[in-house]
């Protein structure tokens, strides 16, 4: 078996730091004081961030106050109030969210939510010092609020399972070979061979060929991981995993 560094396996206490808590089990947890369960819940709503503030845009709300109507919904999400009454054995945590946030918005206006950033409530960690945040993105005036949801919500889980995915196989002094491999994965890869790649890292060409199979097992991994965390069983996993596929091909 070759011994290049692109072929080891991945480090457990890197993949390890990405703990896999289903949604179901943070629901159960709703209105307790566990610190644990309050972490995973709010590390799943962040990566919700963009496909709410895409759905509440293309609802006719101007930037500042979408971003003013995403930071109170979640953080009255947070509160657990809401979640008392989730029951996860009736569907995925994207229809969930989709829902509440619908109901959110019918109440906003009589609530005065966009006078307060957070509404005085915990927010959910949001990058806003740059002048343009990653979840800030054009919108695709041919989309209604409901699909600009959905295809916000699946680019932002491939875009962590790719952060993931470098932080797996740059680790242990191999910086940079995630880049190098990431073009064979994504099909951005232009005239670039496996022998181009195989020079610029110092390898074999085997050893790159070896590595880009792995990057793809570990990507179909990951992704399904990411999926598993948001459904309420193994049968809306493949179904979750058929539609993601769906929304990214419209």
């Amino acid at each position: 078996m070759s011994q290049d560094p692109l072929n080891r396996p991945v480090d457990p206490a890197v993949a390890g730091r990405f703990r896999t808590t289903h949604w179901s089990l943070i629901l159960q947890a709703a209105g307790t004081e566990d610190a644990a369960s309050h972490e995973a819940l709010e590390r799943l709503c962040a990566g919700y961030w963009p496909a709410v503030y895409g759905f509440i845009l293309r609802r006719g709300h101007p930037p500042e106050t979408a971003q003013d109507l995403t930071q109170s919904f979640f953080a009255r999400l947070l509160e657990k109030e809401w979640l008392r009454n989730a029951d996860a054995t009736k569907g995925r945590f994207r229809t969930f969210l989709l829902t509440a946030v619908t109901r959110f918005l019918a109440n906003a206006q009589a609530h005065e939510q966009t006078a307060k950033r957070g509404g005085g409530l915990p927010p959910v960690t949001l990058d806003t010092t740059t002048a343009e945040p990653s979840w800030v993105v054009p919108l695709q005036r041919h989309r209604t609020p409901e699909e600009e949801f959905d295809r916000r919500w699946a680019e932002t889980l491939l875009e962590r399972v790719l952060a993931r995915l470098q932080q797996e196989f740059d680790g242990g002094g191999r910086s940079g070979r995630f880049e190098e491999l990431k073009s064979f994965l994504t099909g951005d890869r232009g005239e670039r061979s496996y022998a181009d790649v195989a020079t610029r890292l110092g390898v074999s060409e085997s050893a790159v060929k070896a590595g880009i199979y792995r990057l793809r097992q570990r990507y179909g991994e990951l992704v399904r991981e990411e999926i598993a965390e948001t459904v309420g069983s193994p049968e809306e996993t493949e179904n979750e995993i058929r539609y993601l596929v769906a929304v990214l091909a419209g």
